[in-house]
């Protein structure tokens, strides 16, 4: 027979083990660094410009960023803060290097699926290389307990109070105070204050705005991270809920979010757990766009319709069972995405299974399926087993080709998605123009 200690035991192999592959994959004091990147890279896949005719524009200004050299002399890299750095300073053709960037508050993509394994993750972290890579910046929020996505950005050590759990206390303090302050008398208030709420939700509920916010291995991307003990976070708010039956806890993240700098971020990505519940609601009620991962099975598919229906119906639930609760707190209902986007991920364009289900998800869901699938490639495979994404990796690693391949699936299928977020940016900035 065995107990709790054998689990426990267990657990300690684990976390051995996970120390052992942060060694072996970060940087020696084994925190995750971001690699630099050589000028062959910057020229094709992000300047879009020749080789050559960047590092005539380094020559001819030697203030800018001239990189590193490695010994051989063959080959310049640079780092990400250099290349933002070019991206400000340097024109080709009079044409600035800088992204569109409309104006008005970052747009927020929620990544969302029931089925574990379609890509969620990994899809949210190469959007997030993708977009970073591309000049913007970006906030990651992990939803997910499993924290696969706070790992994959180096961070290890995280506390439940760091994480959207601290956000939901945070936002039930602040909330049972503007409910109480909307009575006449506040002491006519059925529901509690601030003060009147358990003390750990007070001191959680106690911290800033930018206390959530962490900084990653790359420059322009911070998280709001997860961690293990964030799973608790359903059991908690269920127990919030009962205490405060007026708070609107759907609201939490979209309200936390409203409270940044409109200027601090360009795109906030959501990392969504595999369920429907406390966490995977509010990243749908602060996303203004709904990016749905599907692997190429049938399993797959079955579970995208179950997700789509079950999500739909928890929508419509609180449309109908929360309208006053949600205006008294300034929340429009029903819920409203600007898109909703099916992606296929761990594509074989050799496998006709593969292509017959692509086809069938398009006779379903018409132009809502991404035009670009995430292809399976080795590179793609490494990614997930070593915590680094495609654009993580180091082609000298590997055939370039391959990497090259892996690279170009992800280019292809972020370059669709910059679309929908520019295209859904300037609907948003159109409709409160005439609204204005």
């Amino acid at each position: 027979m065995r107990d709790h200690s054998d689990l426990q035991t267990m657990n300690e192999r684990s976390l051995a083990q996970q120390a052992a592959v942060r060694k072996a994959t970060f940087s020696p004091a084994e925190e995750k660094t971001l690699r630099p990147f050589s000028i062959w890279e910057i020229s094709q896949f992000m300047f879009d410009v020749p080789a050559d005719t960047l590092r005539k524009k380094l020559a001819d200004d030697p203030s800018l960023p001239q990189g590193s050299t490695e010994e051989d002399g063959r080959q310049r890299w640079f780092s990400l803060g250099e290349i933002n750095e070019l991206r400000r300073r340097v024109r080709f053709r009079g044409k600035t290097l800088l992204p569109k960037r409309p104006a008005g508050r970052a747009m927020r993509v929620a990544v969302s699926n029931f089925k574990g394994g379609v890509g969620k993750t990994v899809v949210a972290q190469h959007l997030a290389n993708a977009a970073a890579l591309d000049g913007y910046r970006v906030l990651v929020i992990d939803f997910d307990p499993q924290a696969t996505m706070t790992h994959s950005m180096g961070l290890v050590e995280v506390k439940e109070w760091n994480t959207v759990w601290g956000i939901m206390c945070r936002d039930l303090c602040r909330e049972a105070d503007r409910i109480a302050q909307a009575y006449d008398d506040p002491a006519d208030c059925p529901y509690p204050t601030a003060d009147e709420l358990p003390e750990d939700v007070q001191s959680i509920g106690a911290q800033r705005v930018q206390d959530f916010i962490q900084k990653t291995a790359w420059p322009t991307i911070d998280i709001i991270p997860s961690c293990a003990n964030a799973a608790f976070v359903e059991f908690a708010s269920a127990q919030y809920r009962s205490m405060h039956k007026a708070w609107s806890f759907f609201g939490c993240v979209a309200r936390y979010l409203d409270e940044l700098p409109d200027d601090q971020f360009d795109l906030i990505i959501f990392d969504c757990p595999p369920a429907i519940g406390y966490q995977s609601l509010n990243a749908a009620f602060a996303a203004d766009i709904l990016y749905i991962p599907s692997g190429p099975g049938y399993w797959e598919y079955d579970s995208t319709t179950s997700f789509l229906g079950q999500l739909g119906d928890a929508l419509e639930d609180i449309s109908v069972g929360y309208e006053k609760i949600a205006e008294d707190a300034g929340i429009q209902l029903p819920k409203r995405f600007d898109d909703v986007r099916l992606l296929m991920t761990r594509f074989e364009t050799s496998n006709p299974l593969h292509a017959a289900m692509m086809e069938a998800f398009r006779n379903v869901f018409g132009a809502d399926v991404c035009q670009n699938a995430i292809e399976m490639t080795r590179a793609v495979e490494q990614s997930g087993r070593f915590q680094m994404s495609v654009y993580e990796q180091d082609y000298r690693q590997m055939t370039r080709e391959t990497w090259k391949r892996a690279r170009q699936s992800f280019d292809a299928a972020y370059d669709e998605f910059k679309g929908v977020v520019l295209g859904a940016w300037e609907r948003r900035g159109q409709k409160e123009e005439v609204e204005a």
